[in-house]
């Protein structure tokens, strides 16, 4: 009878903390869903499914705790809880500045840890520290001596009944879910929409399998499957515009990585002060077309996903970096075409050659040199940004570099002190900062006039070598530099609200094209960074028909001016597609009904041109390809 009793006291003892966990667990990821993350909740039924998807993974992963005896329960209770809450409180951090989730590939990027230290400590708050006193109080009770449990097993009815409960809910979840939202998990592009519909942890299932999928995906595919591609995109492909085919031919290239730079700063002022007057004045240039419809279509690649798409043509993927899962693959990008009409290829970049897996795929790329840290000077530490060299000791120290390369060359220059945070020493700066009162907001204009001032610098050292008259010079904007968190603060940067039109605008980034004996100007064909592999080599005079691009020359009469984002979402001159919604760009309101079966079209043309592009990636397929465009058996 008394150890009946004792048993009893112990699945009372147990369930009680089993339920407070729980219910711990489940206000704590509601309410971080609700402030952390912007999801879009619209409407009773998506509010109800955001309260309780929290609910059902809470009691289907912290029942696993039943199966173990005594302390051991609470032992295991305590640890599964506080993995659940590590995720949560990384993927809030993660989020504040990406505007987007962790996925499995993006653990996987550890080598690129190291330099994120200061980027890190910029996003965490005072309040962070509320994320873990739960897991203190579960941990004072574990070893509190007034609770007495004893070793054993609770019987299989109750943690049957709390599986089954969890998983009815998840399934009551994932219904109502899906019939907001059709097709959820088949169309899951937006990541936002898996956590608001399914929640954080849900979320983190389906991004594992995902994951799993892409990965099975080489060992199964073959050379059937690179004729469908080629099929697919020689059905959308473009004819070179004569006007302006060869307008480079044999030029050297010298492509310009504008860090963090967003087409707002093309003519701003700030406190009645020119931002950018360097940018500013090539827009004027005879010889320099500037593209003021142009969009970063990167996602959780960032910087890596916008030279992947301008080296190959193809999308970055939609969970990781395609630079560090898909570093061995076969690729057609722009320096190995470009090596078979006598060209050699450099990337310049003052920053460890690991970094985004960099050292590795350049060479899948068929880039000749990588002057990394390795070749520069970094002993000063006043040279030194966050990410590397600074950008004016780095277009300095690269000159020497630049001029051991045999013409026609083929080079990149990656630059880093417009980086967020936007930290640069006071010494340095030849501006003010903004006032909005959002440090990362104030802080973007110095370290943009000073990337402005350095590219100068670099234009009037090409000149004076005599480089200048002889090279395209191509400058592009990689990704925002100010995500969508910092909202209010734009607000009073550009002096209305960030509507989601707006929002989509501010994707813009800079494009410049200059080419000696072009004519210039401003073009506003709307376009990306998967239209530049096109673009480059038809002014450069190299047909593009046998190769396999997702973009199409931003200068051919038949180029598309449908921009995809690689959350599924899209903007054109007529039709913007954000979240599950339809505006006209123009006026910013929902578009007219009248229009919604186009809106339709487009937006499944977008998500066809993602899969093909994701299905050359994920499968290898290009090592089945050809330079001649043949099938390899």
């Amino acid at each position: 009878m008394k150890n009946l009793v004792k048993n009893k006291s112990l699945l009372n003892n147990f369930l009680a903390i089993f339920v407070l966990a729980v219910l711990m667990l489940w206000a704590k990821t509601y309410i971080t869903q609700v402030t952390q993350f912007k999801l879009g909740v619209e409407g009773p039924l998506q509010q109800f499914l955001l309260l309780i998807n929290p609910l059902g993974s809470a009691l289907l992963f912290l029942s696993v705790a039943f199966l173990f005896k005594g302390k051991r329960k609470l032992t295991v209770l305590i640890f599964i809880y506080t993995l659940m809450t590590i995720l949560l409180f990384a993927n809030a951090v993660y989020y504040r500045f990406f505007s987007d989730f962790i996925t499995l590939p993006t653990i996987s990027q550890t080598q690129n840890f190291g330099d994120l230290g200061g980027s890190v400590l910029t996003l965490l708050k005072p309040y962070d520290v509320l994320f873990f006193v739960d897991i203190f109080v579960l941990i004072y009770i574990r070893f509190s001596k007034k609770i007495n449990f004893q070793s054993g097993k609770i019987g299989f009815k109750m943690p049957a009944a709390v599986v089954a409960a969890a998983i009815i809910l998840s399934i009551v979840n994932l219904q109502l879910a899906e019939a907001d939202r059709p097709d959820l998990l088949s169309r899951g592009f937006d990541r936002s929409y898996i956590v608001k519909y399914l929640g954080m942890y849900n979320y983190s299932i389906y991004d594992s399998v995902k994951t799993f999928e892409a990965s099975s995906e080489r060992a199964s595919a073959d050379s059937s499957d690179i004729a469908e591609i080629i099929n697919y995109t020689n059905s959308f492909s473009s004819q070179p515009n004569e006007k302006y085919f060869g307008k480079a031919k044999d030029m050297n290239v010298i492509y310009l990585h504008l860090e963090s730079m967003q087409s707002f700063l093309i003519d701003y002022e700030l406190d009645g002060e020119q931002v950018t007057p360097f940018l500013n004045s090539l827009v004027k240039n005879e010889n320099t077309m500037y593209f003021d419809n142009f969009y970063h279509q990167t996602a959780q690649g960032k910087t890596s996903d916008a030279e992947f798409m301008l080296e190959n043509s193809l999308f970055g993927l939609p969970q990781g970096s395609a630079f560090i899962t898909k570093g061995q693959n076969t690729f057609e990008a722009a320096p190995s075409i470009l090596k078979d009409y006598g060209y050699t290829s450099a990337v310049f970049h003052g920053n460890n050659g690991s970094f985004w897996n960099r050292n590795m795929i350049y060479n899948q790329f068929g880039y000749d040199e990588f002057f990394d840290e390795s070749s520069y000077d970094t002993a000063d530490s006043k040279n030194m940004a966050e990410y590397g060299l600074m950008d004016k000791p780095f277009f300095e120290q690269s000159q020497s570099l630049l001029e051991t390369l045999p013409q026609p060359f083929y080079t990149k220059f990656i630059t880093v002190a417009h980086h967020f945070p936007y930290k640069i020493d006071q010494d340095l700066v030849s501006i003010g900062k903004a006032t909005t009162g959002d440090t990362s907001v104030d802080n973007y204009f110095q370290t943009a006039r000073y990337a402005d001032e350095a590219i100068e610098q670099f234009f009037t050292y090409l000149k004076e070598s005599g480089l200048y008259e002889n090279t395209m010079i191509v400058m592009y904007g990689d990704h925002y530099g100010i995500s969508d968190n910092h909202n209010k603060a734009m607000e009073q940067i550009i002096g209305e609200e960030v509507t989601p039109v707006v929002n989509a605008d501010l994707q813009r980034v800079p494009l410049f094209i200059h080419v000696p004996g072009m004519e210039g100007g401003v073009n506003h064909t709307y376009g990306g960074q998967i239209d530049l592999l096109p673009t480059v080599l038809h002014l450069l005079g190299v047909e593009t028909k046998n190769n396999i691009h997702f973009g199409t020359d931003l200068l051919s009469e038949e180029h598309s001016e449908i921009v995809p984002f690689r959350n599924g979402n899209f903007v054109s001159p007529t039709i913007y597609s954000l979240d599950g919604k339809y505006y006209d760009p123009k006026t910013g309101e929902m578009l007219d009904e009248s229009k919604m079966e186009t809106a339709d079209k487009l937006k499944a043309m977008v998500e066809e041109k993602l899969h093909y592009s994701d299905k050359v990636v994920n499968g290898d397929l290009l090592r089945f390809h050809s330079k001649d465009g043949s099938i390899k058996e």
